[in-house]
């Protein structure tokens, strides 16, 4: 009987994991173009991955969680804009994040800015607390704005 136990837990926490997963492009042109053909919002994660404590807690809190996963499918093209300091990056994706960070004044990480799907900005964000239900009434309101 414990084993069966144990199977079904390890089961259901890989189904968990794997509804959770979710598409982060790393294509700032792809990703504009695709919200606009499945009109969705534009979701810009500038993000310090490797080291930036509150980026790891926003990823933690609201990425990570099935909730989030599920508001992303359905209303958001997801964009990681890392600055990594040990991960490594092509010259490609570091120099259009060196200009998205410029072009949208980041001056701090986590910066996260929200497009309409004709590429407007609408909002920005960053870590707050009360996890991705707090996180997901931010964007709603963005969106119905």
């Amino acid at each position: 009987m414990k084993k069966f136990s144990l199977l079904a837990a390890l089961l259901f926490a890989s189904i968990s994991l794997a509804q959770a997963e979710l598409n982060w492009l790393t294509d700032y042109d792809a990703a504009k173009s695709q919200a606009k053909a499945d009109n969705k919002l534009v979701l810009l994660d500038f993000t310090g991955s490797d080291w930036c404590v509150y980026c790891k807690q926003l990823k933690a809190e609201v990425f990570s969680k099935p909730q989030f996963a599920d508001y992303a499918a359905k209303n958001l093209v997801l964009v990681e804009l890392d600055f990594p300091r040990f991960k490594q990056q092509s010259d490609g994706v570091r120099k259009q994040n060196m200009q998205l960070a410029g072009e949208y004044n980041i001056e701090g990480f986590p910066t996260v800015i929200v497009l309409n799907s004709a590429g407007k900005q609408i909002g920005t964000l960053g870590y707050m607390p009360g996890g991705a239900d707090a996180f997901i009434a931010a964007l709603e309101r963005l969106r119905k704005s």
